[in-house]
């Protein structure tokens, strides 16, 4: 049975792989500082044979992994950063742990390390078959600020690879087609002149009224973009007393749209609102562009193979703790539970979820930097369940259950169903034929242009 070399090998890595998802779950780590999870990680692919290579491409916490020769180049994209005011025990309340800010609200500690099974399983199964093939694994740092695989891209990742499989944590066991949004990500630094409000106002020039004078006008712009396109922002800085003129202030702004073209018009606009807010106000802006990311691309023909993949992984069964954990995590978002199962047509008491999920077509509001590679070569995400069915995203929740066995569980299946993946792409090559042909007619002659200017330089 094909996988089934694959499956053995990933269940006998079972205690390697939970001890390496633990020490990042206890030790989490914000982007491009994943230091701790850069070294498990290596460490463990250096005991299971693979060729390890850290820090490439100006990344200092990046990781390419390899194992074997050939074509299919088949690459696996792994993520370990943590998120910021998200520390929590395994606890069904909420509890963050002492003196700790981050945590991983969002499981990669478990996304990470289900590539670093599927490489395993994969290889072992390619060494007793004496199948062709290289495995690229690839552990990219700073998926939370949409940016690391973008520097990846600049410094020249990815190229090696012909197509790819990620990853993600999930309340479901699905694989989709839908996509994420592209995105560009700012600050707008407004700069004045400073003055006592109450005593001598003319002669300041307020910063602040710069900031507030452009977010007006992209509330305006609002009404000029397409529907779909996100216009987001956060005031970071706008003084310091109300009685002093600022003479500084700072906005920060996220444009998405479902296509990269369509970010970098409204971002383009969004800039010369800025310069006409400095001009209203009598400041200066100066215009802080941090990076941005692609869309997603799920590939329709891979999407096909990792679901038929998915179905015939043996399933997961839950303890009775386990479930009551789960249930307990549920009944903290009742709401946000009902919606779910309504629109999923689930069982009313399934807790955690069972079984997989049909194909699924549908596009979200968010962003990843997955889709930065997936206009490099053709890719597919999937998702399994490793957290209640009621975990709302970015969350407390989530982080509890990364840490528990339910995130487990779900790690060792996605890592199972990306090895069959893989398999059943080396074992069938029109596969790659067909989803290269698919790739091909979308991007229709256009080549990924990345979004990581050559200024830009890895937050410090």
């Amino acid at each position: 049975m094909l996988g089934k070399i694959a499956f053995e090998a990933i269940d006998k890595a079972r205690g390697d792989l939970e001890a390496a998802s633990k020490k990042m779950w206890e030790n989490p780590e914000g982007p491009f500082k994943e230091f701790i999870a850069c070294d498990v990680t290596c460490e463990l692919l250096e005991k299971y044979g693979f060729k390890v290579e850290r820090g490439l491409f100006g990344v200092p916490t990046s990781i390419r992994a390899t194992w074997g020769s050939g074509h299919p180049a088949i690459g696996l994209l792994g993520e370990f950063d943590a998120l910021p005011g998200l520390s929590q025990a395994v606890s069904t309340e909420r509890s963050p742990v002492p003196g700790q800010n981050y945590g991983q609200g969002c499981g990669h500690n478990l996304l990470g390390l289900a590539h670093v099974g599927a490489a395993i399983g994969l290889k072992a199964e390619m060494e007793a078959g004496n199948l062709p093939g290289t495995i690229v694994f690839y552990d990219c740092p700073a998926e939370e600020v949409l940016t690391g695989k973008g520097y990846m891209a600049r410094g020249g990742a990815f190229k090696d690879i012909d197509l790819c499989i990620a990853f993600h944590p999930s309340t479901m066991n699905a694989v989709g087609t839908g996509s994420s949004n592209a995105l560009n990500n700012a600050k707008f630094h407004f700069h004045g002149v400073t003055a006592h409000a109450g005593g001598d106002p003319h002669n300041g020039r307020s910063a602040l009224d710069g900031v507030e004078i452009m977010n007006v006008g992209a509330n305006y712009l609002r009404e000029h973009v397409e529907t779909d396109v996100r216009i987001h922002y956060a005031i970071t800085h706008g003084g310091t007393a109300p009685n002093i003129v600022p003479d500084y202030a700072c906005v920060w702004y996220y444009v998405r749209a479902p296509k990269r073209e369509r970010v970098e018009d409204t971002y383009k606009r969004l800039c010369k609102v800025a310069e006409g807010a400095a001009m209203i106000s009598g400041t200066t802006v100066e215009i802080e562009y941090m990076g941005g990311c692609y869309n997603t691309l799920n590939n329709k023909v891979l999407a096909e193979v990792a679901l038929e993949a998915m179905n015939e992984v043996p399933k997961n069964e839950y303890t009775p703790e386990e479930i009551e954990f789960a249930r307990k995590m549920n009944d903290t978002k009742k709401e946000q539970l009902e919606a779910i199962r309504k629109r999923f047509s689930l069982p009313a008491d399934m807790e955690i979820h069972e079984g997989v999920a049909p194909m699924q077509d549908i596009s979200g509001g968010g962003s990843t930097d997955v889709g930065d590679v997936q206009h490099i070569v053709p890719g597919i995400m999937i998702r399994t369940a490793c957290y209640n069915i009621g975990a709302p995203g970015h969350s407390w929740q989530i982080t509890a259950c990364s840490g528990h066995s339910i995130g487990n569980k779900g790690m060792h299946f996605a890592g199972k169903t990306m090895a069959l993946f893989g398999l059943k792409v080396i074992n069938d090559p029109n596969i790659y034929k067909k989803a290269k042909e698919e790739f091909d007619s979308y991007m229709g002659g256009s080549e990924y242009v990345c979004p990581i200017t050559p200024e830009l330089k890895i937050p410090e």
